[in-house]
């Protein structure tokens, strides 16, 4: 449980610091005949910096929790 809870930790910080990302999809514009004519679209999927500080929270409650059930 203790590399679980290390590993949510370092998952929670990652999403503390990239607060999204950006990817591309084509999307048919024109379609006429054997004439395609297509566009790319940008998207963007943005979260709140809090999340990663509750990923990390609780990253830090199953490491601790997972130490003492061992012990």
């Amino acid at each position: 449980m203790k590399k679980a809870g290390i590993v949510i930790v370092i998952a929670g910080l990652l999403i503390t610091i990239f607060t999204g990302f950006k990817f591309v999809t084509k999307e048919k514009v024109v379609d006429i005949g054997s004439l395609e004519i297509s566009r790319d679209k940008n998207h963007f999927l943005n979260w709140s910096p809090l999340l990663g500080v509750a990923v990390m929270v609780f990253g830090g409650v199953v490491y601790l929790y997972g130490a003492k059930k061992q012990n």
